[in-house]
């Protein structure tokens, strides 16, 4: 099987640079999933790179299920932990009692997911490279 790695690195290159321009734009509840979906992929890329895949969409999990391969500060499990809140409520309407996901996300919500995922990309792109 072709290592992917590098387009699924590339990929979650690319959803971090849409989650900064959606939080440009005031998407602010796009900003935080587009990161989380960064953070994601960067680490299923790790996953392909070391000849296995990573299922599943918790950041949180993908990096705890490395941890025989690499060390995980828990700077990085934490900053999974925060991303892992914006995969469903940043999409869906029912996350809450009232109004849209719109109403409830904040620029500093947005900037810290895009500052967590950004980490966790780096990270990831490090053990790529090293």
């Amino acid at each position: 099987m072709a290592d992917r790695s590098g387009d699924w690195l590339a990929q979650a290159q690319r959803d971090l640079s849409h989650a900064v321009d959606a939080a440009k734009d005031g998407h602010f509840e796009w900003a935080c999933f587009s990161a989380q979906q960064g953070a994601e992929k960067a680490v299923k890329a790790v996953y392909l790179h070391l000849h296995g895949e990573g299922w599943g969409h918790s950041v949180l999990k993908l990096l705890e299920g490395l941890t025989d391969h690499v060390t995980i500060s828990d700077l990085l499990l934490d900053a999974a932990r925060a991303l892992d809140k914006h995969y469903i409520p940043t999409r869906y309407p029912n996350g809450f009692d009232q109004g849209f996901p719109g109403d409830y996300y904040t620029k500093k919500e947005a900037d810290e997911a895009i500052a967590y995922a950004r980490q966790i990309v780096e990270y990831c792109e490090s053990l790529l490279r090293g």
